[in-house]
C-alpha cells in the first residue's frame, strides 16, 4: 500500500488540495493539523508561542 502526504499550501483551499490528491491518484485517509510555533522575546526571555497551523492530508493510492 502506497501512502503520500499532501500539505494544504498557503494560497490553496482544502478542496484544491483534495483535487490535487485525486489527480495524482490518491484518496484521503487521514487529516492532520500540525501547529506552527515561533520564538518571541518577552521580558528578556525566549518564549515559544503558537502562531498558526498547517493542514496535512495522508493519502492512499487509489487502486479502484
Amino acid at each position: 500500500m502506497s501512502k503520500k502526504k499532501f500539505e494544504v499550501f498557503e494560497n490553496e483551499t482544502i478542496n484544491d488540495c483534495l483535487e490535487r490528491m485525486e489527480k495524482e491518484g490518491y484518496i484521503p485517509v487521514k487529516r492532520m493539523e500540525v501547529p506552527i510555533f515561533s520564538e518571541q522575546m518577552v521580558n528578556g526571555k525566549v518564549e515559544i508561542e503558537p502562531t498558526g497551523r498547517k493542514i496535512v492530508f495522508e493519502g492512499k493510492l487509489n487502486t479502484n
